[in-house]
């Protein structure tokens, strides 16, 4: 993964899980990299995030805990060059994160692709709990059909319930928090590939703090030796 890499491994990794971790500005990790007597650029560092947060969410994904058959749904927004974006995400009924997914826009196609990948990579959920949005419920009715037309187990599969609450969707809301809490300082991102790149890795912060991998869940591992695991 590192191969050709100027820098060693170890300050690539420790710049990369500061920037995704921490309310630091890239300018602030040169500046603490320069103390540490490493001169390294804060657009370098930029790169490094973009370029090593997916291959290291991909590699943490293939090591992430199941998580239940009860989720709750909702999108929450993030600015991407002055306009609002959307980031899906889902937890189960234990806060563990199911998946997330950022679109351009809000729509039904984006709610049911969202969907559609949540159901292949996480299997089928019992219920799903979802805010007042019409939008994501048509969404869940047309992918829980295409499953179950799809489905070869010759189980007859039964439809997941949807529950339609804001109150009871308090706690992905509450959620969303952590996110939000990192991205905020950002002032916004300048292109929607650089940030699905940086949200990848902010998920995959946010869901090592809740040891969702097989590796951490009853060892209480912190992040920075998670980050080891995945990138020996």
């Amino acid at each position: 993964m590192f191969k050709g890499r100027r820098f060693d491994r170890s300050v690539i990794l420790l710049c990369v899980r500061w920037y995704l971790a921490y309310n630091l500005s890239l300018r602030s990790l040169e500046e603490m990299m320069a103390e540490r007597g490493i001169s390294v650029d804060h657009a370098t560092i930029h790169r490094w995030v973009v370029r090593y947060s997916p291959k290291l969410l991909e590699r943490f994904n293939q090591r992430k805990r199941p998580v239940t058959g009860k989720w709750h749904l909702d999108e929450t927004d993030i600015k991407v060059r002055g306009q609002w974006k959307y980031l899906y995400r889902a937890i189960d009924n234990n806060g563990d994160t199911v998946e997330f997914w950022f679109s351009e826009r809000r729509s039904l196609a984006a709610a049911r692709r969202f969907l559609s990948n949540s159901l292949k990579r996480q299997g089928r959920p019992e219920r799903i709990v979802i805010d007042g949005s019409q939008t994501n419920r048509e969404a869940i009715v047309s992918c829980d059909a295409t499953s179950r037309l799809q489905d070869r187990s010759g189980c007859k599969l039964k439809p997941i319930r949807i529950r339609q609450s804001q109150y009871l969707n308090n706690r992905i809301e509450q959620d969303h928090r952590a996110i939000k809490r990192r991205v905020h300082p950002m002032m916004g991102f300048k292109s929607m590939n650089n940030a699905r790149a940086v949200l990848s890795g902010i998920e995959m912060v946010h869901i090592m703090r809740k040891q969702q991998a097989k590796y951490a869940c009853n060892l209480r591992l912190p992040v920075v030796e998670q980050f080891n695991i995945l990138a020996p």
